[in-house]
């Protein structure tokens, strides 16, 4: 089930980016809280709190937008794999780009938040762009 070059209204586009940005918001909650108790129960670099962060995150985000937000029945395998992709970009800049950051003397947390803040903007137009293009509303 397919729908090639839906258009959504105007409200509707309102609501959907509402909605990533709530689900994105508690994604965040499970982000930070899993960050924060690494960083503040390990002597752990950044990059070693940040990844498992991130990796719970996204998958809190990626199964609650799929199915609230995008309301999408494509394959999930296949969403997985191209959101997994979008992952195999941000992951290594962010991780490279927070380890600089951070070694430069910036507050973890500081450079934690501002990655999350790019993460929730470029994940949302890729997902709503390549991820679910074609498959938004499609689940009944």
């Amino acid at each position: 089930m397919s729908n090639e070059n839906q258009t959504l209204t105007k409200k509707q586009n309102i609501i959907q980016v509402i909605k990533f940005a709530l689900f994105s918001a508690s994604a965040g909650i499970i982000q930070i809280g899993s960050f924060t108790l690494l960083t503040e129960l390990t002597d752990w670099e950044y990059i070693y709190c940040y990844l498992p962060s991130l990796i719970l995150s996204v998958l809190w985000n990626f199964t609650f937008n799929r199915r609230f937000t995008f309301k999408s029945a494509n394959n999930v395998p296949v969403a997985m794999l191209k959101v997994a992709l979008f992952y195999c970009v941000f992951t290594p800049l962010s991780t490279w780009a927070g380890h600089k950051l951070t070694g430069m003397g910036i507050n973890d947390y500081i450079v934690e938040i501002g990655t999350m803040a790019v993460n929730l903007v470029t994940e949302y137009i890729y997902c709503r762009f390549v991820v679910y293009r074609n498959s938004m509303n499609t689940r009944e």
